[in-house]
């Protein structure tokens, strides 16, 4: 057999051997190889190393931070509410209703604020059908709190993404950290559920994009705020008004006709046809009048102080950008109206003007050459954080301070014997004290209206002290003659009346 058949271990790696080429050297290039391999594979897990951390640390990474942390603190101080059975007003329990109808493809008859009352008639807000399918999964009033602070946490990361990109880390970290702690954020956490909630996150989309020139996203994110609300259409006019001057005048022209067009359909056409008095609910509380006979009336203490304290919270540097100009239509039908509670900074009336401002003050501070330092963007974020931290005392979140006053309990076993003592499935009328724990199972009616004879009526009697243990009862029986109600449960805190047969 001759050598080159042979197929033992040598000859078969002789055969895989270089020609010319000596075996040692040969041995040598394999371990040059093999290290430029491992070399090489070191080179590329360090590069995906520094490319993981340099994404830890970008604008975009630290923003969502920032947002997912605002969430964090919103939901604990709605959580805390929750459990204490705070409820601010009839709101939650009106847009619990709501939701409700829309969850079962239904039109928005909403009992607590009349029999067969028409939300629709009420404020033009044709986005909350988006709160028909969370609401179907997760039937409870409290959803609506969730859906609220995850909308403003996503305005939070908007804008802090927006401040990193143009301020740098520090400085974009403290704006946008001041801009999840400003009062008018704060103040609409407290006051629970309502429709400006899909506002904020539009209004932050909308002019993040637009500074960014980032003109057809602005132009879409903007365009959808006349379906949260029906005088949002004037903002929206602003905000044409605004990305006209800054060069894309077709679009900013056709932005604010948009708006426009929406604010008249909704408040001559559309709220009307659904109203039960045929009109715009609201345009009654506005008092142009008395303004034209008293135009120092603008300078009441509450609307002075909501105007400071809204330059206050960006340091002053909002005035400095146009975009300043977008919280004029809030404030005008605000201090224009009677209702003294429009003018003052609680409330979620003053959430919508957070995003303005806060991005205006970004607009300032990137686009101005006097204020287009890096030690003055650094000083205004660290001032701005600070000042968000200082007014935080004065509002809702000052709660935190002392959790066990700003959210008492002591009423708890009362307020879950009363909610015991009403079965599922009944019709029920109550004031706003449990109306939000009773909404996901029962008919609410408000007790202000005048309503068809409830099942039960439950009412807070901790306010009137001398109140006989069938109080309830006989108020029910005068206020629904050949109606018979007797007491089911009574102490302190709460009574509680049911219909009988008699």
């Amino acid at each position: 057999m001759t050598a080159t058949k042979d197929s033992g271990p040598e000859t078969g790696r002789a055969r895989q051997r270089t020609p010319g080429i000596a075996p040692g050297v040969e041995g040598l290039r394999r371990v040059v190889g093999l290290r430029r391999v491992v070399g090489l594979r070191r080179v590329v897990g360090l590069r995906r190393v520094v490319g993981l951390r340099r994404a830890a640390g970008s604008p975009a990474a630290l923003a969502a931070l920032l947002g997912a942390g605002a969430f964090a603190v919103y939901m604990v101080y709605s959580s805390l509410q929750w459990t204490s059975f705070a409820i601010r007003s009839w709101d939650l329990g009106i847009f619990t209703q709501l939701a409700q109808d829309y969850a079962h493809f239904q039109a928005p008859i909403v009992s607590i604020k009349g029999q067969g009352f028409n939300l629709l008639g009420d404020h033009f807000h044709p986005i909350l059908v988006l709160l028909g399918p969370v609401y179907r999964l997760f039937p409870s009033a409290f959803t609506l709190l969730v859906v609220q602070n995850l909308l403003f946490a996503v305005s939070v990361a908007v804008v802090a993404r927006l401040a990193l990109k143009r301020l740098g880390r520090v400085p974009g970290s403290c704006l946008g950290f001041a801009y999840a702690l400003s009062w008018g954020l704060q103040s609409a956490v407290d006051a629970q559920f309502h429709e400006i909630a899909f506002a904020v996150p539009l209004l932050a989309l909308s002019l993040c994009a637009l500074l960014e020139e980032k003109w057809r996203q602005a132009w879409i994110w903007a365009a959808l705020l006349v379906f949260v609300k029906e005088d949002m259409g004037l903002t929206v006019l602003v905000l044409g008004l605004v990305m006209a001057h800054r060069g894309r005048r077709p679009a900013g022209l056709w932005l604010a006709a948009w708006g426009v067009a929406w604010f008249v359909l909704s408040t001559r056409l559309i709220l009307p046809a659904f109203n039960h008095g045929s009109a715009w609910a609201y345009q009654g509380q506005l008092d142009i009048d008395g303004f034209l006979r008293d135009p120092a009336s603008l300078f009441q203490k509450d609307k002075v102080a909501t105007v400071l304290l809204l330059a206050a919270v960006t340091a002053g540097l909002a005035l400095f950008s146009p975009l300043v100009l977008l919280v004029l239509p809030t404030l005008a039908w605000r201090f224009l109206g009677e209702l003294p509670f429009y003018w003052g900074q609680e409330w979620q009336y003053s959430a919508v003007l957070m995003p303005m401002v806060f991005c205006a003050a970004i607009d300032a501070l990137s686009r101005r050459r006097v204020l287009h330092s890096a030690r003055l963007r650094l000083l205004s974020g660290v001032a701005m954080a600070l000042l968000a931290v200082a007014l935080g005392g004065h509002f809702a979140f000052g709660r935190f301070a002392n959790p066990a006053q700003g959210f008492p309990t002591a009423g708890n076993a009362a307020a879950r014997s009363a909610l015991a003592a009403v079965p599922a499935g009944v019709t029920v009328e109550t004031d706003i004290s449990l109306m939000s724990y009773l909404v996901d199972r029962d008919q609410v009616y408000w007790i202000g209206n005048r309503n068809p004879a409830p099942d039960y009526v439950l009412l807070d009697v901790s306010g009137h002290p001398g109140d006989a243990d069938d109080s309830t009862a006989l108020q029910a029986e005068s206020r629904f003659p050949g109606s018979r109600y007797v007491t089911v449960h009574a102490d302190g805190h709460f009574q509680v009346a049911r219909r009988v047969a008699g």
